[in-house]
C-alpha cells in the first residue's frame, strides 16, 4: 500500500497569503503545505482522503490518473472545497462514491447543490453516490476493510480511518479510550500536529506526541501543520527517533 501526502498543511496553507512570518518565507520546499489530503493506493485502487481547494493542484502534482472515491473526515472547507474538481475523473470514469458522516453528506448537499441535483442538471456538473459511513461499522474499498476512527475537532465529530496496519487521524483534540483500542499494533500512524502552543480543537505538537506514547504506533508522520511549529528542519531534529514531519509530496510504502 502507498500512502502519498498531497497536503500536509493547515486551513490557510502555507505560505499564508501576505505573511511575513519566517516560516511562511522559507525556501525549503518542506515548508511550503498544501491544504491537508492524502492519497491511497494498492494494486490498481486509488482512494483520497479529503478534497481540499487545493485538490486540482495535488491532482496534476501527483500526477493521480485514477480515484476510486473519496472519504471524508468532516465538512470543514479546506477537506471539502475541491470536490468540483472531481469531474475529470467523473468524465472518464463516471460518478464518485464519496464516504462520510450523515452530517457531512448533508452539508455537502447544501454548499455543492448543483452536484446533486436530480432535475435541470447541468450536464457538466460532478456527480457522486454517497455512502454514509457509521461509528463502529467498518466498510469495504474494494478488498480491504476500513475502520472509522470517531473523534472530537473541538466540539465537532470527525472521523479517522484505519486500513490494515495503517491509520490517518485529522483535526483532531480529544479521541475516546474506546476509539484508541481500535489504533493498536498499527505501523503507521499519520496524526494531526498544529502548532507548539496549545489550541481549542488541535492537537499542539506535546499532545500528538502523548497520543503517539499511548497508542504505540511503529512510526507516525505528523500533518496538519502550521507555520507556527517551525522550521521542518528543526522540529524533525527534536522529534522522537520514530516521528516524522511529513511534507507534500511524501510517499511511503507499507
Amino acid at each position: 500500500m502507498n500512502i502519498y501526502f498531497l497536503g500536509t498543511g493547515t486551513s490557510q496553507g502555507i505560505p499564508i497569503i501576505g505573511s511575513t512570518h519566517p516560516v511562511c518565507k522559507s525556501t525549503d520546499y518542506k515548508d511550503k503545505r498544501l491544504r491537508v489530503s492524502l492519497w491511497i493506493s494498492w494494486e490498481d485502487h486509488s482512494y483520497v482522503i479529503d478534497c481540499g481547494p487545493d485538490f486540482r493542484q495535488q491532482m496534476l502534482a501527483s500526477d493521480c490518473q485514477k480515484v476510486d472515491g473519496i472519504l471524508f473526515t468532516h465538512e470543514h472547507s479546506d477537506h471539502t472545497a475541491g470536490l468540483d474538481d472531481i469531474r475529470p475523473f467523473n468524465f472518464r470514469q463516471g460518478e464518485m462514491p464519496i464516504y462520510a458522516h450523515e452530517r457531512v453528506i448533508e452539508n455537502l448537499k447544501k454548499r455543492f447543490d448543483y452536484v446533486f441535483e436530480t432535475e435541470n442538471r447541468y450536464p457538466g456538473a460532478p456527480s457522486v453516490k454517497t455512502i454514509e459511513v457509521i461509528n463502529n461499522v467498518p466498510f469495504v474499498l474494494a478488498d480491504k476493510t476500513v475502520t472509522p476512527i470517531n473523534a472530537l475537532h473541538g466540539d465537532l465529530q470527525v472521523f479517522g480511518y484505519r486500513i490494515d496496519n495503517f491509520a490517518y487521524l485529522t483535526d483532531v483534540k480529544t479521541v475516546a479510550p474506546e476509539e484508541v483500542e481500535k489504533l493498536k499494533n498499527l505501523d503507521v500512524l499519520v496524526l494531526n500536529a498544529l502548532r507548539i502552543d496549545p489550541h481549542n480543537t488541535h492537537f499542539n505538537l506535546q499532545e500528538a506526541l502523548d497520543f503517539i506514547a499511548l497508542v504505540k504506533p511503529k512510526k507516525t508522520y505528523l500533518t496538519h501543520i502550521s507555520h507556527l511549529l517551525g522550521f521542518h528542519e528543526e522540529v524533525q531534529k527534536q522529534l522522537p527517533e520514530n516521528v516524522f514531519l511529513a511534507y507534500d509530496n511524501l510517499t511511503i510504502t507499507l
